[in-house]
């Protein structure tokens, strides 16, 4: 190995993020994910006292779309680190047992929880406003959605427009994306 190679190798080891680890579950577990009892109302209420949003990603195991943005977009430094200062990320099993208790009450296992949200994909990724109303599911409460694997540069803008709560303004995520996607490559 030349020199140079010698040193694009360490700056690369360098800058990248350690990929998440395997559970015993078969799903990823990042060092930003939160080991909760699953209970929403005070997964949210936990959020908004850390100053952060609250993100429910659910995933499977074998899911290749979870894989991919694990080893190579959540490790991308800047993306990380948007999770890390912005969010209170809860990772949900798709087939899992463990019981979720959603902001309306309702209280079932993992995999009847998201057949109950309707998600038909992993990963889907949940982003909550800091107050949900009274009576309202997860799915309903969301302000957004990202429903599978996507790219560097849409997942690190959904982040900060949630973060900015460009949901509560009259720039739709499309015409965000696509500015901001300008921006940085242009």
């Amino acid at each position: 190995m030349n020199r140079l190679t010698a040193i694009l190798f360490a700056i690369l080891c360098a800058t990248q993020v350690a990929a998440a680890e395997l559970g015993d579950d078969g799903l990823h577990k990042a060092p930003w994910m939160r080991d909760t009892f699953k209970d929403l109302a005070e997964d949210l209420a936990e959020a908004g006292a850390e100053g952060r949003r609250l993100m429910v990603i659910v995933e499977q195991r074998g899911c290749i779309y979870c894989t991919k943005m694990h080893e190579e977009v959540f490790v991308i430094p800047e993306i990380a680190q948007v999770i890390e200062d912005n969010f209170f990320v809860v990772q949900i099993n798709m087939f899992g047992d463990l019981e979720v208790i959603d902001f309306d009450g309702t209280a079932l296992p993992e995999k009847d929880m998201v057949r109950h949200w309707g998600v038909l994909f992993t990963p889907s990724v949940y982003f909550f406003p800091e107050e949900v109303a009274p009576g309202l599911t997860a799915a309903q409460a969301a302000v957004a959605t990202m429903p599978g694997a996507f790219g560097r540069w849409t997942t690190f803008n959904m982040l900060n427009w949630v973060v900015e709560k460009g949901y509560d303004g009259d720039e739709p995520f499309q015409k965000y994306h696509a500015r901001k996607f300008a921006e940085q490559n242009g």
